[in-house]
């Protein structure tokens, strides 16, 4: 789905990646009106659709007459997205359920210009860091951890203290506001000082605080199966779908909520897989699904090593990378468990992966994996530079062989870098930026931290005796890092 001179993109949110059967048939109704027949999924769980560009006027009309909420061209407001679809399917033992969830959206009255991720902490389907603003459960009720990833720059802040469910919506937009009028500190900066930020947003704003008693711990990262019919709770099923080209056709999407609607079957769900799930089918509908499945010959059951990648939305580029190593890993029959992949061609699109392959020049790419190869570390390791596209494959299929020989031999990931190595691992080069790998907070000698006596240029080298001042940990918790490698 490519905008040319004579198309036009359509991009309409689902807050959450939720939308209800018959909302999103409405969607689907104007949609087809207006000339497209195929829907994509984007990785923040948002709707897109292409129309041709004298059918515009007419789907304008329609959208306003259904009160829809859209954009053409632009991505001026991304999705709110969400572990939503998560709930009681692939983590249960959360204080973090659908009535939360669905206040929490209820609350927003603006329309972000910044991303915002709402997570919970025990589940490893929706990645934690993609948003401008993270928010992660906390194991106290009803709280946050709250993560700022500071528009166009690579600075995280982890703010000190954690946040209510019902202020998100109100901090949210009021630390937008802060960043949008305070550029030049807070966008697109090479240097970022956060104590300003904090105070700016909490000077005339009165939000309820809860201090930091146990520090966010990233949980081993294990992708779900989310394909096919599953069974959960009260004997119900939930059922995945993924399509191999990112397209589901219109007609069938119309036909899916025909089907909820008649089976009570309330909502449907988006993920940043690019798939679509459908939770609550009794056992004595489950031949109505299949019948529609029959009928537009949707296959549910593709190996999980082609449902572990992450690409960028609407790049055709990525999508056919991603086809012909996906093809390559079948035919070496591959195990890629516990990893996912990213494929980046552009910059700062902001996906995450155990793996990145992200492309230097025209046909040349850089393979890097995460720390752990757990996607939700930001801190990366260059296994190889400047591999040409047709070695891509043999480049991968050698970096998952030795994460999987060091699984078996010593039941951890990857060891530490060995001393000859580290000139060709650029991006591990000795900086003055250190961050914390339990709360990711960041110690920058350039600013030190007045308030706890060290005065700025202080080397950490030299700070004899140091803790972290958002979650305590020692200063042999924290790690060298460069500012492209605190967020990428």
């Amino acid at each position: 789905m490519t905008t040319t001179a004579t198309t036009y993109c359509v991009k309409v949110n689902l807050p959450g990646g939720v939308v209800s059967a018959g909302d999103m048939f409405e969607i689907l109704i104007i949609a087809a009106k207006a000339g497209a027949t195929d829907i994509s999924i984007g990785n923040r769980q948002q709707l897109y659709f292409d129309i041709s560009a004298g059918m515009l006027e007419g789907l304008e009309m329609d959208m306003m007459q259904a009160e829809l909420s859209y954009e053409v061209d632009t991505d001026n407001f991304p999705n709110i997205i969400s572990s939503y679809v998560t709930d009681a399917i692939f983590n249960t033992e959360s204080w973090l359920k659908e009535g939360v969830y669905k206040d929490i959206f209820d609350m927003f009255s603006h329309k972000p210009r910044l991303k915002i991720n709402l997570v919970d902490c025990n589940q490893t389907f929706v990645l934690f860091f993609s948003g401008n603003m993270n928010f992660i459960s906390s194991p106290v009720s009803n709280y946050w951890y709250f993560y700022i990833r500071f528009p166009k720059t690579n600075y995280i802040y982890c703010w000190p203290s954690l946040v209510y469910s019902a202020d998100i919506p109100e901090i949210s937009k009021v630390a937008e506001e802060i960043i949008f009028e305070n550029k030049h500190l807070f966008y697109d900066q090479p240097e970022v000082n956060p104590q300003p930020f904090y105070e700016m947003v909490t000077a005339n704003n009165s939000f309820s605080e809860q201090a930091i008693t146990e520090t966010l711990k990233l949980p081993d990262f294990y992708l779900p199966y989310y394909e096919g019919f599953n069974q959960y709770i009260n004997n119900k099923y939930w059922l995945g779908i993924y399509r191999r080209n990112e397209l589901f056709s219109i007609s069938f999407l119309k036909d899916i909520c025909e089907l909820c609607i008649s089976t009570r079957v309330g909502q449907l769900y988006t993920t940043p897989w690019k798939s679509l799930i459908v939770k609550g089918i009794s056992d004595a509908n489950r031949k109505d699904w299949g019948a529609v499945l029959n009928k537009y010959q949707i296959n549910i059951r593709h190996a999980a090593n082609e449902l572990n990648w992450q690409t960028e939305n609407l790049y055709n580029e990525s999508l056919v990378l991603k086809k012909d190593l996906v093809r390559i890993f079948e035919e070496h029959d591959l195990r890629t468990y516990r990893l996912c992949f990213a494929i980046k061609m552009q910059p700062k699109t902001g996906l995450s992966g155990s793996v990145i392959i992200r492309k230097q020049a025209e046909g040349v790419f850089d393979v890097l994996h995460s720390r752990d190869f757990n996607p939700n570390y930001k801190d990366l390791v260059l296994f190889k530079s400047e591999v040409p596209r047709n070695e891509l494959a043999e480049c991968l299929i050698a970096l998952c062989g030795q994460y999987y020989h060091f699984l078996s031999h010593s039941g951890t990931t990857m060891p530490e870098l060995e001393p000859e190595m580290e000139e060709a691992i650029t991006l591990n080069a000795k900086t003055s930026l250190y961050q914390c790998k339990y709360c990711l907070n960041v110690y920058d000698e350039q600013y030190g931290e007045p308030d706890n006596g060290i005065v700025v240029q202080t080397a950490f080298e030299d700070i004899p005796h140091y803790t972290c001042p958002v979650c305590e940990a020692p200063k042999g918790d924290f790690l060298a890092v460069e500012k492209t490698n605190i967020f990428g």
